[in-house]
């Protein structure tokens, strides 16, 4: 992590806190927050073109209304969307929006003002509205599109490049020559787009990337190969560039095309989680299907998985809390998925929100669901046929130091005087002089930064 992020890191903790001091993991009582405030909430979540620039963005029986009361709700710490952006529910009169116009859109989404696209007013429905202190303030549109819709990323987190290819998003993974499982190509008709995030030092050992992805829809043969062949070349893609297959080097076999390449693999402590809408119910149709390939590659139980030590990921098993029905669409199916590097990110809880199994227990309605036109437990057939499945993350913390002992030798002393002058003008350069410390350190009197505010207490802190 870098130098600068300091009053960023500040910000974040205060975040952390302040969004998940009002409510705690108990749905019975309408709390469907998490449990911890450094857990990492991740969403996935297909909305059915009910966000896009012409959509109707006015309070009241609609999706757009219905989409922004379950965001606020859930309250992710990283939002996967898919099939954003379309205006018609075909691309062809209303249009695909373009990043731009589809970037705007979603920032009305979250926090409302004038919408430039329907003029008449302000936007009468917006996230913020139902919930004021929270906030997604990173946002990636994928620049691919297969003609209808885009896939989106909203974070709390900024974006950061963390292998060192020289970006921190990448809207498919970069074309793959033909290689042990994997097939060849990229990852598929509407790309699977790969986010890097920079947590806050003051809270985790280490980052974290995200994929989202829609992979292809239908059941013909061509369509079950589509989805294959995208879910064996991304598994190649996490295994071989982000995690080195088992060594230090990112894309061992040089069949990666990733420009400028990779100079160094992730961090062992910076998990990969993805999710999306991938179209194909593993427990139903009884083939190895694109969650099995995306978390195991070639072999179940063996030493290629997507892991970061080579074992394979785990997909959720998620299930709506009071039916503990698993289907994620309409259809009866569970199309939806998220998945994570167990020996990295530890699962607190995962579940599926679908406010329709709720009719006759109010109690367990969220209340940003609460005024919602006719029946509040009718908003997520509203908002769309896809219900997000939400998943809590307890991600490795970070090390614990001793305040004020800026080089590390266990006691607070004179000698820290140096190392803690350096400390105050920034992280690279102290980290550098000292990387068997913590920068952090310097940060005595707690509120996630290093600077002129700490000199008083480290003063005291010399003092005894």
């Amino acid at each position: 992590m870098r130098a600068g992020m300091q009053r960023w890191m500040a910000g974040a903790l205060v975040l952390l806190v302040a969004t998940t001091a009002r409510g705690q993991w108990n749905p019975a009582a309408g709390q469907w927050g998490k449990t911890e405030p450094t857990d990492v909430r991740v969403m996935t979540y297909n909305i059915r073109d009910h966000i896009c620039r012409n959509a109707v963005k006015a309070e009241g029986y609609n999706g757009w209304c219905a989409l922004a009361r379950v965001v606020a709700a859930m309250k992710p710490d990283v939002l996967m969307l898919q099939e954003a952006g379309d205006n018609d529910g075909n691309g062809t009169t209303g249009g695909n929006d373009t990043v731009d116009q589809l970037t705007i859109t979603l920032g009305l989404f979250l926090r409302g003002g004038t919408d430039p696209f329907l003029p008449g007013g302000p936007v009468g429905a917006y996230v913020q509205k139902y919930a004021p202190d929270y906030d997604l303030p990173f946002v990636w549109v994928s620049s691919v599109t297969d003609g209808y819709n885009r896939n989106v990323i909203l974070s709390r987190f900024p974006f950061a490049d963390l292998n060192g290819d020289g970006v921190s998003q990448r809207p498919s993974p970069a074309t793959i020559s033909a290689d042990a499982y994997a097939w060849g190509g990229n990852g598929g008709i509407r790309g699977f787009m790969f986010a890097e995030f920079d947590l806050p030092d003051a809270v985790y050992a280490g980052d974290l990337v995200i994929g989202n992805a829609h992979l292809q829809s239908g059941g013909t043969s061509s369509d079950l190969s589509a989805r294959e062949r995208a879910a064996r070349n991304v598994a190649y893609y996490i295994d071989y560039l982000l995690n080195g297959a088992g060594g230090t080097v990112p894309d061992p076999n040089n069949k990666i095309a990733d420009v400028p390449p990779a100079t160094r693999i992730l961090d062992p402590q910076t998990p990969v989680i993805i999710g999306g809408d991938w179209n194909e119910d593993e427990a139903a149709n009884g083939r190895k299907g694109p969650a099995e390939w995306l978390t195991q590659a070639a072999t179940a139980g063996g030493t290629d998985g997507t892991d970061r030590d080579r074992s394979d990921m785990t997909y959720d098993a998620s299930v709506e809390p009071r039916s503990n029905t698993r289907n994620t669409q309409n259809s009866g199916s569970k199309l939806d998925y998220i998945a994570w590097q167990d020996s990295i990110a530890t699962l607190r809880r995962s579940f599926i929100f679908y406010s329709n199994e709720l009719w006759n227990v109010p109690s367990w309605i969220p209340p940003e669901l609460i005024g919602f036109p006719n029946a509040a437990y009718w908003v997520s057939s509203v908002a769309s046929d896809h219900r997000p499945v939400i998943a809590d993350f307890i991600l490795p913390p970070a090390p614990v130091g001793v305040p004020a002992d800026l080089n590390c030798d266990g006691v607070v002393n004179f000698d820290d005087i140096d190392p803690f002058v350096l400390a105050l003008s920034g992280q690279a350069g102290y980290e550098a002089a000292y990387p068997a410390c913590r920068w952090l350190n310097g940060d005595v009197n707690g509120d996630g930064a290093v600077d002129f505010d700490d000199i008083d207490p480290f003063v005291a802190a010399l003092a005894g």
